[in-house]
């Protein structure tokens, strides 16, 4: 077996526990920081989430500087941006994560913990996320993905501010870390376990570029070059597991598993772990229903919360910012509705008109 044959996998494998391990221990959770955000509950894991940028975007840039990784081989970075394809599916990603409680990486930890109304979620997502990237919706995705170009400047945030304000694009990258950072810690009682928690997702996010970057080079340019997502990896993961050559074992698929190992040992270590399920049957299609908003949201964003949120942040990707809004629009509208039974009213309260 070739190095890379086993290195690739394995490092995904390791990066997913240390995910897992984050959502349980350091309690990571993107949905959270959305509903702190909208009702007012404090802005810890929102900042967590904006640490965890922060530090992958260092990542990339040291990466950069040392010839190991060029973001421009990213397919974040292919040019034009896909924008209807990004805000439509990042709504309806959103919208699904608040009905299920939490996104793809959070149900695979939920699982992790012992939560089988997670297992439900995990295959019902990757079922739906290859229905939706080779299945029958995926002639429609195609009809809105336009072709990738060769150029990257389009799509960088980093380029397209650095072309606005004369800098170098790395210097403006370095910026916007600073920024993010800066808002992260920049207080006076810092909750540092959880941000050490944040700091390590932002460093796992930046090594899993690293590792592919690494691939991408030795293959010479056959093997994709990616960092962590959980939608389309889901369907690869289930695939292989029934039959385990239907799809490569790669590095997507092996982080899956390693986030369900790192939520189990993290559950283990915080006497968490027990065996769970729906209360009832509306609550399971309500998560189902969600799911399944996952599963073609996440294709159609090119990246869910991890995917887009994290990786395609990372390289400061101008996807990124577009499906992130997106998502939080979907899930305000969610949230809206399981909690006050209305969006309307809520909107309009929003706008001022009530």
């Amino acid at each position: 077996m070739a190095f890379e044959d086993w290195i690739v996998p394995f490092s995904g494998f390791l990066g997913g526990v240390i995910l897992g391990l984050a959502a349980r221990l350091g309690r990571f959770c993107t949905l959270t920081a959305f509903e702190d955000a909208i009702f007012g509950g404090g802005t810890r894991r929102l900042r967590m989430w904006a640490l965890a940028i922060g530090v992958s975007i260092l990542g990339v840039l040291a990466l950069q500087a040392g010839g190991w990784f060029s973001p421009a081989d990213s397919f974040y970075l292919t040019a034009p941006v896909p924008v209807i394809s990004t805000i439509g599916g990042g709504f309806v990603f959103g919208l699904g994560m608040a009905l299920v409680g939490t996104c793809g990486y959070g149900s695979l930890a939920r699982f992790g913990g012992g939560d089988l109304s997670g297992l439900v979620t995990i295959l019902v997502i990757a079922i739906t996320g290859y229905f939706a990237s080779t299945g029958a919706l995926g002639m429609l995705r195609n009809a809105y993905l336009p072709p990738e170009s060769a150029s990257a400047a389009e799509a960088g945030v980093s380029h397209m501010a650095a072309n606005a304000l004369g800098l170098a694009p790395w210097a403006v990258s370095l910026m916007i870390s600073g920024v993010l950072i800066a808002f992260a810690l920049g207080r006076r009682n810092v909750e540092w376990p959880s941000m050490i928690w944040a700091a390590i997702v932002g460093m796992v996010i930046a090594a899993g570029w690293a590792v592919t970057a690494w691939h991408f080079q030795v293959s010479f340019g056959e093997a994709a070059m990616r960092s962590f997502s959980y939608v389309r990896p889901m369907g690869d993961a289930v695939i292989y597991t029934m039959t385990s050559s239907g799809t490569k074992f790669g590095f997507g698929a092996a982080s899956v598993f390693g986030v369900i190992i790192g939520a189990f040992i993290g559950a283990l270590i915080r006497r968490e772990f027990r065996w769970e399920a729906c209360d009832d049957a509306r609550t399971l299609k309500r998560q189902i229903l969600g799911a399944v908003c996952m599963g073609a949201g996440g294709i159609f964003a090119l990246g869910c919360t991890v995917g887009q949120g994290l990786s395609a942040a990372s390289v400061l990707a101008l996807s990124a910012p577009i499906a992130i809004a997106a998502m939080f629009c979907g899930a305000w509208c969610g949230l809206q509705w399981l909690v006050r039974g209305s969006v309307i009213g809520p909107l309009l309260e929003v706008l001022r008109l009530r």
